[in-house]
């Protein structure tokens, strides 16, 4: 049964997204990515993040297909409560983010001026260094230190096996520590 407008009905999107059909994934999308756009955007008011968590809920639920019923409730239904965790997440992502810069905030000023300057040399040596490194590896090292991101979260973010994510991420530090070290070796 289809639409007038030739789109598939809910129903069938929903048998055809439970089957696995990608043809089904890019109708449940047209059908459903505005309302978890909407939801998005006046929980978190800000369009990239909205923009995310959607892209966020649409990969979540295709990989998570296997645990859909469409015996149980409707599509949409089942992507607004995907769509509710992942905003969740996001906003807890956030107050981590305050928490962690009023943090550093507090430490700063409690060091004196000389002990932050050496700390701002270290952390611009330790970006350039990180500039140096090869992705995926940066990324996955950035995602993991700036974003405070766990190594499950950026394998789901990158669409890499968690494994994978945790090899890169151990030959990154790896390598970052042997470039630091040339570095300080140099300096001596």
């Amino acid at each position: 049964m289809t639409s007038l407008a030739g789109d598939p009905s809910p129903a069938d999107i929903a048998k055809g997204f439970a089957q696995g059909r990608e043809e089904s994934l890019a109708a449940a999308y047209r059908r459903w990515s505005r309302l978890v756009f909407t939801l998005a955007i006046r929980a978190l008011g800000n369009s990239d993040d909205a923009e995310d968590v959607t892209q966020q809920v649409f990969v979540s639920a295709w990989r998570g297909r296997q645990t859909f019923d469409p015996a149980a409730g409707p599509l949409g239904s089942w992507l607004t409560g995907i769509a509710r965790h992942r905003i969740a997440d996001r906003l807890e992502a956030r107050s981590r983010d305050r928490r962690n810069a009023a943090a550093v905030g507090e430490n700063m000023a409690a060091q004196p001026v000389a002990a932050v300057d050496d700390q701002l040399v270290d952390r611009v040596l330790l970006a350039d260094e990180l500039d140096r490194i090869d992705e995926p590896r940066r990324t996955i090292l950035r995602m993991a230190f700036y974003e405070d991101q766990s190594y499950p979260q950026i394998a789901d973010r990158l669409d890499l096996p968690l494994g994978t994510v945790k090899s890169h991420a151990r030959r990154g530090l790896l390598q970052l520590r042997d470039r630091l070290k040339e570095v300080d070796d140099d300096a001596s």
